[in-house]
This record gives C-alpha cells, structure tokens and sequence, in this order.
C-alpha cells in the first residue's frame, strides 16, 4: 500500500533555507550537527574559555555541558564519527577530526571528573592538545557549512532556538 502525503501537509510548509549559515536540508540529521559544532566552537576557542566559561558568564553552559553537547545524542563516547558520515557528518576526514577531538577532551574529563571546575580542565596538561583538536574540527565543519569558524560562540539560547525553529 502506497501512502501520499496531502497537499496541506505541515512537512511542506515553507522553511527558512538556512539556520545560520548552514543548509537546512543539507545534512539529515542537522540538529544533532548543530550540537557538535556548538561544543567544539566552545572547546576551541581559548578566548573564549578565559572570558566566559572562567569568568562565570551565563548562558553558555560550562565545560561539562559543552562536552554533553558533544556526545548526549551521537554516543560519540562509544562509537566512531565514521558511523554518522553522511548523516551528521560529511566525509571521513570531518569525522576523523572530530573523534580526535572527543578522544582528547574526554580523557581530560575522565582525568578531572565531570563536575571539576573549569579551572580544573584549562590547566590540565593535555588541554592544549585538546583545544586544537577541537579547532581542527571546529574549522573544518564550520567552513563545509559556510560560517564563519571566528565567529564568537553563540549562546545555548540561541542555539535551542536555531534547532527549534525549523
């Protein structure tokens, strides 16, 4: 039995074609994209880190968020970026890039305990390496989307509003 959707169906209602500077349509699971670019915009910029996660700015979560962001809906934790090329990410060298990344901030986390302070992340060692990491991935996704990876992080208001609205 075939289904046919109506011509008033609610899944063809108009659309924005971008959120932010990013297809809408052009990665299925985007929102799950969205997410991960949002905790590694976090995790790569050290500016920001000293200005608003160290300095106490609301609305941008913390380290432990950030990191929740990044693996909550992909279980980037236990499994390879690879197995979402195409749906979250485009090509094997993105999803290469970012499991370097959740590889690198996750053994800081294992390291520090999940609720340390920030304090307790940016001083550890391999924080560094763990920042460029996250950059690496950071710029890659960022310029495939056609944003502008120095951009300053956008709040998680901001992004629940973005992910919502479409």
């Amino acid at each position: 039995m075939t289904v046919q959707g109506s011509e008033n169906s609610s899944r063809r209602g108009r659309r924005s074609s971008t959120m932010g500077g990013m297809p809408l349509n052009d990665m299925p699971w985007w929102r799950w994209r969205s997410n991960v670019r949002s905790a590694l915009h976090m995790l790569s910029d050290p500016v920001f880190q000293q200005n608003v996660w160290l300095a106490g700015v609301d609305g941008y979560g913390d380290v432990t968020d950030a990191v929740y962001r990044l693996v909550e809906d992909t279980w980037l934790d236990n499994w390879s970026a690879e197995k979402y090329v195409g749906t979250i990410f485009r090509d094997s060298q993105e999803a290469a890039l970012v499991d370097t990344a959740v590889l690198r901030v996750l053994r800081i986390m294992h390291q520090v305990g999940p609720d340390a302070a920030v304090a307790a992340y940016v001083e550890n060692q391999g924080w560094p390496e763990a920042v460029r990491a996250a950059r690496d991935a950071h710029v890659r996704m960022a310029v495939a989307d056609g944003d502008d990876p120095d951009a300053p992080p956008r709040t998680l208001e901001v992004l629940r509003i973005m992910t919502r609205s479409a």
